[in-house]
């Protein structure tokens, strides 16, 4: 009888939602499998083939944050005129190349190169894919839909860093050779499978115009509070998934193998809990359901500091998790919820821009509080920024509920 209402249930949410979610789902899975055998080892394998000082590592991230965000104001035009595909396939296919030749690497001057390409190029696929949801879904089921897409992506998570960290303790070449193969099958199946979703001129309301640049996304004050928000919790989570492989390796023996279980256990938790979790918190207020999430990364990045084994670490990482089950689809949801029909690529791109700049900042300032101070001021610094962002989201929910009021 279990077993029946099981099935019931997960043939009504397979219903609930179109056939190109669930080919999304599975694109994300595929990519996010073979990428996740790279990144969560990317800062070990570069400090140790170019022989770098941390500061150094953390300044080729920021690089390549910089042109994540320099190109993603270019994306979200490009894909609400010419159509959320083609983004998508160009970030797949040029990741594929971009894997072969970092597997190759050797010199800082081409990894410069390299990771300006790969943050200029990689987000575009998510700045499609987003924008290709909310085309696909209507703003009550967003938050459902997000999650899913979530899913998909934290499965591949899950099995990436876990099979990944094995592979890269024989051969960081292998794991390069996996994440290209990874996407360049994604994006064989998105070129065969997925139609483009762009809404045409007959879909738009009669005042707006697809060729608008971001005029009104600049007045738009309260989304862009919301983004920068966002970007200081997005900085204690950089924090965690950059600098704690190489923190955990240096300062107390943790190596590739067993950081994999804890990327696999963040993963996995998404996997098992991130769509029953959405849905029980969509019954209360996003502001309240974000501000708890950024108090959850302040609280499990900043027991990294009291850690010192891989328990201790699972533990700060099991904490953190449970912070971006609540915070990444609520986050994503109000985004999309912010956003005009003919402005869904620039105001997700933009949104997504968050994530970029926390991404930029988080690990160049652990570099050098890990060089000059002590390597637990990195953990102190994200604690920080996830309170400051919990105040931060609770005050604009105020204003915004107010503000709602007075119309």
């Amino acid at each position: 009888m279990a077993v029946r209402r099981g099935l019931n249930s997960a043939s009504s949410v397979l219903d609930e939602y179109p056939r190109q979610l669930w080919l999304l789902v599975i694109g994300m899975l595929i990519s996010a499998t073979g990428g996740s055998m790279i990144w969560p080892f990317l800062t070990i394998y570069v400090r140790q083939r170019l022989d770098l000082p941390m500061a150094t590592v953390g300044l080729l991230l920021g690089l390549q944050s910089a042109a994540a965000i320099a190109t993603t104001l270019v994306a979200g035009p490009v894909a609400d005129r010419l159509g959320r595909k083609g983004v998508m396939l160009l970030s797949l296919f040029s990741s594929a190349a971009l894997y072969v030749i970092m597997s190759r690497a050797g010199t800082l001057s081409l990894w410069v190169v390299l990771m300006a390409a790969s943050g200029a190029l990689n987000p575009l696929f998510r700045v499609g894919s987003d924008a290709m949801v909310a085309d696909l879904v209507p703003p009550d089921r967003r938050a459902g839909a997000y999650a899913i897409i979530r899913v998909g992506n934290n499965l591949g998570i899950a099995i990436g860093p876990a099979v990944g960290g094995f592979v890269a303790s024989v051969s960081y070449a292998w794991a390069f050779s996996a994440g290209a193969l990874a996407s360049a099958v994604t994006g064989l199946l998105v070129l065969a499978l997925v139609r483009e979703t762009l809404p045409t001129a007959g879909d738009m309301p009669a005042r707006t115009h697809m060729g608008a640049g971001y005029g009104r996304l600049v007045r738009d004050r309260g989304f862009l509070s919301f983004c920068a928000i966002s970007a200081l919790a997005v900085i204690p989570s950089a924090l965690m998934m950059v600098l704690l492989p190489v923190y955990a390796k240096e300062e107390f023996g943790v190596v590739e193998s067993q950081y994999g279980l804890i990327m696999a256990t963040n993963a996995a938790m998404v996997v098992l809990f991130q769509y029953t979790v959405t849905r029980s918190s969509e019954r209360h207020s996003p502001w309240l359901v974000m501000a708890l999430g950024a108090l959850l990364y302040a609280l499990g990045v900043g027991s990294v500091a009291l850690g010192s084994s891989f328990a201790g670490f699972l533990i700060s990482m099991i904490i953190m998790t449970g912070g971006e089950l609540l915070l990444v689809p609520a986050g994503t949801t109000t985004a999309a919820n912010f956003s005009p029909a003919d402005m869904r690529g620039r105001y997700m791109g933009f949104y997504g821009l968050t994530w970029r700049v926390g991404i930029g900042i988080g690990p160049v300032l652990g570099g050098l509080l890990n060089d000059q101070i002590a390597p637990t001021a990195v953990w102190y610094a994200g604690a920080a920024f996830g309170l400051l962002a919990t105040v931060g989201f609770l005050l604009l929910g105020r204003l915004v509920r107010e503000g709602a009021r007075d119309r």
